[in-house]
């Protein structure tokens, strides 16, 4: 069966969870699907400050990157219609989650821990990583933060295959979502009553 066209958004999509989950990756694609541009909050982060976030962490700490974070997802959120994928610690900051919540659709992507140990394997550049056992660090991480990821407008869970695979599932997932908010008169997307029925 045919699906209807995913309606174009009147607000951002902010793609939140842990590192590794895929939100860049799965990010971009969405963006190209949905013809809206994508940012990078860390990539938007290192730009204003003039160095990694590696570098910031050991330079300021941790709580002088979480407020330059804030100051880069607050503005991001006032710019045009994009798709946003934010770092894993953002959601978890009060002030910017309320933002996202006012300002745009948030999409929890949730990865199991062996998932999430395998792709942040593959890189060395994750600060909250080098602090011990990796394994126990995410898992840590997921205890803290799964429950605060759950108030996201939308959960999917990432796949541990190609990007497509976890692609269609977000697609459909926000399909059912602006459907759902057109029925309850929600003002998400300019035309929800084009998203059609439920996948």
């Amino acid at each position: 069966m045919s699906r209807s066209p995913l309606p174009s958004p009147n607000r951002p999509i902010v793609l939140v969870g842990l590192m590794g989950a895929g939100k860049s990756c799965i990010g971009r694609r969405l963006a190209a699907r949905l013809k809206l541009p994508f940012l990078d909050a860390d990539k938007e982060i290192e730009s204003a400050a003039g160095c990694t976030i590696e570098e910031i962490f050991e330079r300021h700490g941790e709580s002088a990157f979480r407020d330059g974070e804030r100051k880069v997802i607050e503005r991001l959120l006032e710019g045009p219609v994009c798709v946003l994928a934010t770092g894993g610690g953002a959601f978890m900051n009060p002030q910017i989650r309320n933002a996202i919540k006012e300002n745009a659709t948030s999409i929890w992507l949730r990865a199991d821990l062996d998932l999430l140990l395998q792709r942040t394997s593959r890189r060395n550049n994750r600060p909250l990583l080098k602090k011990g056992d990796p394994r126990t660090i995410l898992a840590d991480l997921m205890e803290q933060r799964y429950p605060v990821y759950a108030d996201a407008d939308v959960a999917v869970d990432s796949a541990d295959g190609p990007p497509e695979v976890t692609l269609k599932r977000v697609l459909a997932a926000l399909r059912s979502h602006f459907a759902s908010a057109s029925d309850h008169g929600s003002p998400t997307t300019d035309s929800e009553a084009a998203a059609g029925g439920r996948p």
